[in-house]
């Protein structure tokens, strides 16, 4: 591999001469860095990334630090934090398992954005203390060099169990995502304090994974079990859409027997029949106000984000009942 040695010892000049021209410094003539420059091109010479790295004491890259990268979800989130992140001349780089946390502490990358419940919060505390930058999307952790984005849970989960009521439901169903998922947690926290207003009515929690299985099996045990119409708040869509899968190879209608809401209008849920109803906020909006949040953390800024809004998408999944 060519080095700076190389250009210097071509070019008659010193290493440190070579190494002004390179980095474009005044300090350097026009006439000897054009004739540096031309002479790096023609031995191919290519910078050494880790030892400039070394030197500035960063990377310009991101880690965003997921439990899955796969399905329409990530898609949009991902999308958000690269198109925020290159504008600020930032890369992104996406990272899954227990060995990519090395990238930390190592200064691979200059700072994290998190969203991944097998990452523990006394590991992150760690690189914090160490001066490390980060963002959660899936936790709340009190350290200055951690800040969050989160979604409004509360506030979707209360949106999709009063439209269920307000269409006359007593018999609701919530099913849950994997056990340790903040916004799972959140989710079941807040639908059980909104139905202590409504002692009347029939609660059950059935724990999903936020996968079309856990989905599918939900609607397998309503059926079996079923004597009344039911409604169902999935707490994503995923989940939603393998409930769809199930009941479609049975006589029971999405509807009209069991009737469906789910969290976070994936793009399949535009296309289901009939139209899935959901609690809808914008993916891309979450990831880029999430890097957005970590650029300023990392330059010591202030930068105050409330919760990232939810609406309700009102769909024909739920029906009125008598």
């Amino acid at each position: 591999m060519v080095s700076i040695k190389d250009i210097a010892k071509k070019a008659g000049v010193s290493i440190s001469t070579v190494s002004y021209a390179l980095n474009g410094s005044p300090k350097v003539t026009e006439e000897t860095s054009a004739k540096i420059l031309a002479i790096a091109k023609e031995l191919n010479y290519i910078p050494n990334a880790a030892a400039r790295t070394l030197r500035e004491r960063k990377t310009k890259i991101i880690g965003a630090f997921l439990t899955d990268y796969s399905g329409p979800f990530f898609g949009q989130l991902l999308q958000g934090m690269r198109e925020t992140l290159n504008n600020k001349g930032y890369d992104l780089i996406v990272c899954t398992g227990k060995e990519s946390h090395r990238f930390l502490p190592e200064g691979i990358i200059d700072g994290a954005i998190v969203l991944d419940a097998t990452f523990p919060d006394e590991e992150l505390i760690s690189y914090a203390n160490r001066g490390h930058k980060l963002i959660v999307l899936d936790r709340e952790i009190d350290h200055p060099n951690i800040d969050r984005v989160l979604l409004d849970n509360q506030m979707g989960a209360e949106l999709a169990v009063e439209f269920l009521i307000g269409k006359g439901h007593e018999n609701i169903v919530v099913v849950t995502g994997p056990a340790g998922s903040y916004d799972s947690d959140q989710r079941l926290e807040a639908v059980k304090k909104l139905m202590e207003t409504h002692p009347s009515i029939s609660l059950s929690v059935i724990h999903g994974d936020f996968d079309k299985a856990s989905g599918e099996r939900t609607a397998e045990q309503i059926i079996q079990t079923y004597t009344k119409p039911v409604a169902v708040f999935c707490f994503n869509d995923e989940m939603a859409i393998g409930m769809y899968n199930y009941i479609e190879t049975t006589d029971y209608v999405v509807g009209k027997d069991i009737h469906i809401i789910g969290f976070d209008n994936i793009e399949v849920a535009h296309y289901v029949r009939p139209r899935l109803s959901t609690i809808h906020y914008s993916k891309q909006d979450w990831g880029a106000k999430a890097a957005e949040k970590l650029i300023r953390l990392i330059g010591n800024e202030k930068y105050e984000i409330q919760k990232v809004n939810v609406e309700l998408l009102e769909g024909d999944s739920v029906g009125k009942v008598d």
